[in-house]
Protein backbone atom coordinates (compact mmCIF):
# COMPACT_ATOMS: atom_id res chain seq x y z
CA UNK A 1 0.00 0.00 0.00
CA UNK A 2 3.24 2.69 1.04
CA UNK A 3 4.53 1.56 -2.09
CA UNK A 4 2.22 3.27 -4.38
CA UNK A 5 2.52 6.72 -2.78
CA UNK A 6 6.10 6.82 -1.45
CA UNK A 7 7.89 5.49 -3.94
CA UNK A 8 7.01 8.16 -6.46
CA UNK A 9 7.44 10.86 -3.61
CA UNK A 10 10.82 10.03 -2.78
CA UNK A 11 11.94 8.97 -6.36
CA UNK A 12 10.88 12.71 -7.01
CA UNK A 13 12.58 13.71 -3.93
CA UNK A 14 15.83 12.01 -4.78
CA UNK A 15 16.19 12.46 -8.74
CA UNK A 16 19.05 15.28 -8.33
CA UNK A 17 20.90 13.12 -5.90
CA UNK A 18 20.84 10.21 -8.53
CA UNK A 19 22.07 12.92 -11.57
CA UNK A 20 24.88 13.41 -9.43
CA UNK A 21 25.93 9.94 -8.55
CA UNK A 22 25.94 9.45 -12.55
CA UNK A 23 28.02 12.56 -13.17
CA UNK A 24 30.26 11.44 -11.17
CA UNK A 25 30.53 8.14 -12.47
CA UNK A 26 28.84 6.21 -10.08
CA UNK A 27 27.11 3.01 -11.34
CA UNK A 28 23.52 2.03 -10.71
CA UNK A 29 24.68 -1.42 -9.79
CA UNK A 30 27.16 0.21 -7.43
CA UNK A 31 24.55 1.68 -5.27
CA UNK A 32 22.74 -1.55 -5.27
CA UNK A 33 25.97 -3.51 -3.86
CA UNK A 34 26.65 -0.62 -1.19
CA UNK A 35 23.60 0.02 -0.03
CA UNK A 36 22.50 -3.34 0.65
CA UNK A 37 26.13 -3.92 2.61
CA UNK A 38 25.35 -0.55 4.62
CA UNK A 39 21.65 -2.24 5.49
CA UNK A 40 23.73 -5.34 6.60
CA UNK A 41 25.70 -4.01 8.72
CA UNK A 42 23.81 -1.57 10.15
CA UNK A 43 21.49 -4.54 11.11
CA UNK A 44 23.98 -7.34 12.07
CA UNK A 45 26.03 -4.71 14.20
CA UNK A 46 24.14 -2.65 16.29
CA UNK A 47 20.76 -4.23 16.69
CA UNK A 48 22.16 -7.96 18.48
CA UNK A 49 23.76 -5.42 20.87
CA UNK A 50 20.39 -3.69 21.33
CA UNK A 51 21.38 -0.11 19.70
CA UNK A 52 18.21 0.18 17.84
CA UNK A 53 18.05 4.06 17.12
CA UNK A 54 21.59 4.18 15.40
CA UNK A 55 20.68 0.99 13.89
CA UNK A 56 18.33 2.18 12.53
CA UNK A 57 19.74 5.97 11.39
CA UNK A 58 22.51 3.62 9.72
CA UNK A 59 19.35 1.55 7.91
CA UNK A 60 17.45 4.31 6.98
CA UNK A 61 20.39 6.08 5.29
CA UNK A 62 21.15 2.97 3.23
CA UNK A 63 17.83 1.51 2.24
CA UNK A 64 16.94 4.45 0.35
CA UNK A 65 19.50 3.26 -2.23
CA UNK A 66 16.72 1.09 -3.39
CA UNK A 67 15.16 3.92 -4.88
CA UNK A 68 18.74 5.65 -5.96
CA UNK A 69 19.64 2.87 -8.28
CA UNK A 70 16.62 2.15 -10.39
CA UNK A 71 16.27 6.06 -10.89
CA UNK A 72 20.08 6.37 -12.10
CA UNK A 73 19.70 3.33 -14.42
CA UNK A 74 15.92 5.33 -16.14
CA UNK A 75 18.08 8.29 -16.25
CA UNK A 76 20.67 6.79 -18.05
CA UNK A 77 18.90 4.82 -20.04
CA UNK A 78 20.47 1.51 -19.17
CA UNK A 79 17.86 -0.10 -17.05
CA UNK A 80 18.05 -3.94 -17.66
CA UNK A 81 16.84 -7.52 -16.78
CA UNK A 82 20.22 -8.20 -14.49
CA UNK A 83 19.74 -4.70 -12.66
CA UNK A 84 16.02 -5.66 -12.03
CA UNK A 85 17.22 -9.34 -10.85
CA UNK A 86 20.18 -7.86 -8.57
CA UNK A 87 18.04 -5.48 -6.84
CA UNK A 88 15.57 -7.68 -5.91
CA UNK A 89 17.60 -10.77 -4.72
CA UNK A 90 19.41 -8.31 -2.76
CA UNK A 91 16.45 -6.59 -1.03
CA UNK A 92 15.89 -10.13 0.18
CA UNK A 93 19.01 -10.15 1.53
CA UNK A 94 18.88 -6.63 3.49
CA UNK A 95 15.20 -7.85 4.67
CA UNK A 96 16.85 -10.89 6.41
CA UNK A 97 19.21 -8.89 7.80
CA UNK A 98 17.18 -6.79 9.32
CA UNK A 99 14.74 -9.37 11.13
CA UNK A 100 17.96 -11.56 11.39
CA UNK A 101 18.93 -8.81 13.80
CA UNK A 102 16.37 -8.46 16.07
CA UNK A 103 16.28 -12.26 16.17
CA UNK A 104 19.94 -12.14 17.45
CA UNK A 105 18.96 -9.58 20.22
CA UNK A 106 16.07 -11.41 21.16
CA UNK A 107 17.88 -14.72 21.10
CA UNK A 108 20.91 -12.94 23.24
CA UNK A 109 20.48 -10.00 25.66
CA UNK A 110 16.66 -9.39 24.78
CA UNK A 111 16.60 -13.26 26.39
CA UNK A 112 13.15 -13.77 24.79
CA UNK A 113 12.35 -16.87 23.05
CA UNK A 114 9.08 -15.73 22.05
CA UNK A 115 10.30 -12.20 20.43
CA UNK A 116 12.81 -14.46 19.07
CA UNK A 117 10.88 -16.77 17.26
CA UNK A 118 8.62 -14.11 16.35
CA UNK A 119 11.38 -12.12 14.47
CA UNK A 120 12.50 -15.04 12.62
CA UNK A 121 8.68 -15.22 11.23
CA UNK A 122 8.56 -12.00 10.15
CA UNK A 123 12.08 -12.81 8.54
CA UNK A 124 10.62 -16.23 6.87
CA UNK A 125 7.40 -15.16 5.88
CA UNK A 126 8.84 -11.99 4.18
CA UNK A 127 10.54 -14.01 1.74
CA UNK A 128 7.84 -16.28 0.89
CA UNK A 129 5.46 -13.28 0.76
CA UNK A 130 7.63 -11.95 -2.01
CA UNK A 131 8.52 -15.42 -3.70
CA UNK A 132 4.43 -15.92 -4.41
CA UNK A 133 4.01 -13.36 -6.15
CA UNK A 134 7.47 -13.87 -8.31
CA UNK A 135 6.50 -17.50 -8.84
CA UNK A 136 3.14 -16.55 -9.80
CA UNK A 137 4.10 -14.40 -12.32
CA UNK A 138 6.49 -16.57 -13.36
CA UNK A 139 3.52 -18.90 -14.45
CA UNK A 140 1.87 -16.21 -16.62
CA UNK A 141 -0.80 -15.16 -13.88
CA UNK A 142 -1.13 -11.65 -12.82
CA UNK A 143 -1.37 -11.83 -9.16
CA UNK A 144 -3.44 -9.11 -9.26
CA UNK A 145 -3.28 -8.56 -5.06
CA UNK A 146 -0.39 -6.96 -3.66
CA UNK A 147 -1.99 -7.86 -0.03
CA UNK A 148 -2.40 -5.94 3.48
CA UNK A 149 1.58 -5.73 4.15
CA UNK A 150 4.06 -5.41 1.76
CA UNK A 151 7.64 -4.64 1.96
CA UNK A 152 7.50 -0.94 2.58
CA UNK A 153 4.86 -1.63 5.37
CA UNK A 154 7.27 -4.53 6.83
CA UNK A 155 10.13 -1.43 6.42
CA UNK A 156 8.46 1.07 8.02
CA UNK A 157 7.08 -0.68 10.57
CA UNK A 158 9.49 -2.40 12.05
CA UNK A 159 12.54 0.88 11.52
CA UNK A 160 10.05 3.06 13.00
CA UNK A 161 9.86 1.00 15.84
CA UNK A 162 13.04 -0.32 16.30
CA UNK A 163 14.47 3.72 15.94
CA UNK A 164 11.76 4.89 18.98
CA UNK A 165 12.16 1.93 21.40
CA UNK A 166 16.30 2.79 20.82
CA UNK A 167 15.37 6.20 22.75
CA UNK A 168 15.19 4.11 25.76
CA UNK A 169 18.68 4.28 25.91
CA UNK A 170 18.30 8.38 26.13
CA UNK A 171 16.33 8.00 28.95
CA UNK A 172 12.49 7.35 27.52
CA UNK A 173 11.08 5.05 29.83
CA UNK A 174 8.85 2.38 28.41
CA UNK A 175 8.99 2.72 25.06
CA UNK A 176 10.83 -0.28 24.24
CA UNK A 177 7.87 -2.02 23.91
CA UNK A 178 6.94 -0.45 20.39
CA UNK A 179 9.08 -3.49 19.13
CA UNK A 180 7.66 -5.85 20.39
CA UNK A 181 4.72 -4.68 19.06
CA UNK A 182 5.76 -3.65 15.59
CA UNK A 183 7.23 -7.48 15.24
CA UNK A 184 3.87 -8.58 16.17
CA UNK A 185 2.03 -6.50 13.24
CA UNK A 186 4.62 -7.39 11.12
CA UNK A 187 4.18 -11.26 11.65
CA UNK A 188 0.11 -11.44 11.46
CA UNK A 189 0.12 -8.91 8.43
CA UNK A 190 2.67 -10.73 6.42
CA UNK A 191 0.77 -14.09 6.97
CA UNK A 192 -2.75 -11.96 5.87
CA UNK A 193 -1.04 -10.98 3.17
CA UNK A 194 0.40 -14.59 2.29
CA UNK A 195 -3.22 -16.13 2.71
CA UNK A 196 -4.45 -13.39 0.49
CA UNK A 197 -1.85 -13.81 -2.32
CA UNK A 198 -1.88 -18.13 -2.35
CA UNK A 199 -5.82 -17.70 -2.48
CA UNK A 200 -5.01 -14.92 -5.40
CA UNK A 201 -2.97 -17.55 -7.04
CA UNK A 202 -5.33 -20.40 -6.76
CA UNK A 203 -8.17 -18.58 -8.23
CA UNK A 204 -6.31 -17.48 -11.13
CA UNK A 205 -4.75 -20.33 -11.95
CA UNK A 206 -7.87 -22.02 -12.05
CA UNK A 207 -9.81 -19.24 -14.35
CA UNK A 208 -6.53 -19.71 -16.59
CA UNK A 209 -6.55 -23.50 -16.50
CA UNK A 210 -10.57 -23.51 -17.77
CA UNK A 211 -9.84 -20.86 -20.14
CA UNK A 212 -7.48 -23.29 -22.02
CA UNK A 213 -9.33 -26.36 -21.39
CA UNK A 214 -12.60 -24.10 -23.02
CA UNK A 215 -10.15 -23.19 -25.63
CA UNK A 216 -8.95 -26.91 -26.48
CA UNK A 217 -12.39 -27.93 -26.72
CA UNK A 218 -13.43 -25.24 -29.04
CA UNK A 219 -10.39 -25.87 -31.31
CA UNK A 220 -10.96 -29.39 -30.94
CA UNK A 221 -14.68 -29.36 -32.31
CA UNK A 222 -14.04 -26.75 -35.04
CA UNK A 223 -11.96 -29.47 -36.20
Amino acid sequence: MLNKYARAFFTRVLTPFAALLLRLGVSPDAVTLIGTAGVVAGALVFFPMGEFFWGTIVITIFVFSDLVDGNMARQAGISSRWGAFLDSTLDRVADGAIFGGFALWYAGRGDDNVLCAVAIFCLASGQVVSYTKARGESIGLPVAVNGLVERAERLVVSLVAAGFAGLHKFGVPGIQVLLPIALWIVAVGSLVTLVQRVVTVRRESAEADAAEAAAARGSGAAQ
